[in-house]
């Protein structure tokens, strides 16, 4: 973490110059081709894999991925909901910025554990079928969202997605004292 003017860390990130976009995208406006967006995650992932390795890249995406899903729920969702309508909200907003279409196929309210699908997803729907899960990224999102909601540790992993032979991606989201 870099340090402010009085020596306070602080993130690099800055949350608010992301989102002002309107001013700096006039003509251009926030939207462009997922082709782009994908060729900008991989060739990160495939230089973190060359530079530092597979386990490296992977835990760099969740944890980049859970930071923004913080975030995310931050700027967009409101965490006094009760349970079903929270979720709700998360669909409709996944929905909105065109992340993908979420699917809640169980969330066990008293123990957390939850398995969601997300249908054409930013990351990988239409990929061929390479064997193995790639959305590590979107695992520390939901992570970092379900956090954030239930003030409790998530683990996510994908089980199926669109880069091993599934038309969907599958999460399991399990509290982290649970697993």
């Amino acid at each position: 973490m870099d340090k402010n003017r009085n020596g306070e860390e602080k993130d690099f990130l800055m949350w608010d110059a992301i989102f002002s976009i309107e001013e700096g995208r006039r003509k251009l406006g926030e939207e462009m081709p997922v082709a782009f967006y994908r060729m900008f995650e991989y060739s990160i992932r495939d230089t973190l894999i060359q530079m530092y390795g597979k386990e490296s890249m992977i835990k760099i995406f969740r944890t980049a991925g859970e930071k923004a899903g913080r975030e995310f729920y931050l700027r967009n969702l409101d965490g006094s909901l009760m349970l079903n309508d929270f979720l709700a909200q998360l669909q409709q907003k996944l929905m909105e910025y065109k992340v993908g279409m979420l699917r809640v196929e169980k969330f066990d309210a008293q123990t957390g554990h939850a398995v969601l699908t997300v249908g054409e997803d930013l990351d990988c729907s239409g990929f061929p079928d390479s064997g193995e899960t790639v959305c590590n990224y979107d695992e520390g999102f939901i992570a970092g969202i379900l956090k954030a909601y239930t003030q409790k540790e998530y683990i996510v992993t994908e089980i199926d997605c669109w880069a091993n032979g599934s038309d969907v991606c599958r999460f399991d989201a399990k509290v982290w004292n649970e697993v």
